[in-house]
């Protein structure tokens, strides 16, 4: 069962839409003992760092999702959710996140050309490190298939871990993965097929 992290952020029911559609047993669970239960986790989430931060450390969802990392249960953070792995983000201020992978999010404004529109709203291609593997999670996806971002912040100083990026004025992180932790800048549940065979391939993971 795939169980994807209820905490009061997050596009929950499309996500969970599209995981119906490739045939998976979904629940949308906020209680310890059914993530507890679950094969592999989703994080998502929109909005804040801040408040979602805030929102997992109220309801102690932070403590399950670092203890069932722990064990080697494969996560997925999307968007927000990503960002929330991260050691800390800049986000107004600065703030913890759950310090899963090493890196910092940081603002696109810092590092795209001015004119560019923030936030980074549409279609980009994706592209794969040359000089590594392509990471399981990408198993179905082809260099320069186009997924959905809508971010205005970007994971940085996390080069070990990258594993897709795309260009938007410059380069930035689109995926990361790390033993048993992975993220998607972008949203699959909003990319159509290429974001379904993203969502497969991590639902296949240690299958």
């Amino acid at each position: 069962m795939i169980v994807i992290i209820d905490y009061g952020v997050g596009n929950l029911f499309s996500l969970k839409s599209s995981l119906e559609a490739i045939g998976k047993e979904v629940t949308i669970s906020g209680v310890r003992s059914v993530i507890q239960s679950a094969d592999k986790i989703l994080l998502p989430g929109v909005g804040a760092f801040c408040d979602a931060a805030k929102k997992l450390k109220e309801n102690q969802l932070d403590i399950v999702i670092k203890e069932e990392v722990k064990k080697g249960k494969p996560i997925m953070g999307i968007c927000l959710g990503m960002q929330l792995l991260f050691e800390s983000s800049y986000e107004y201020g600065q703030h913890n996140g759950l310090g899963l992978i090493k890196g910092h999010v940081k603002p696109i404004a810092e590092v795209i050309p001015e004119g560019l529109k923030i936030p980074h709203i549409g279609w980009n291609a994706l592209h794969f490190p040359k000089k590594k593997e392509i990471n399981p999670i990408f198993k179905y996806t082809k260099e320069n298939d186009c997924v959905y971002f809508v971010h205005s912040y970007y994971a940085s100083d996390c080069a070990d871990s990258v594993a897709a990026t795309t260009e938007y004025g410059t380069e930035l992180t689109a995926a990361v993965a790390y033993k048993n932790i992975y993220g998607c800048q972008f949203h699959p549940e909003k990319s159509g097929i290429v974001g379904l065979n993203i969502l497969k391939a991590f639902c296949e993971i240690g299958d």
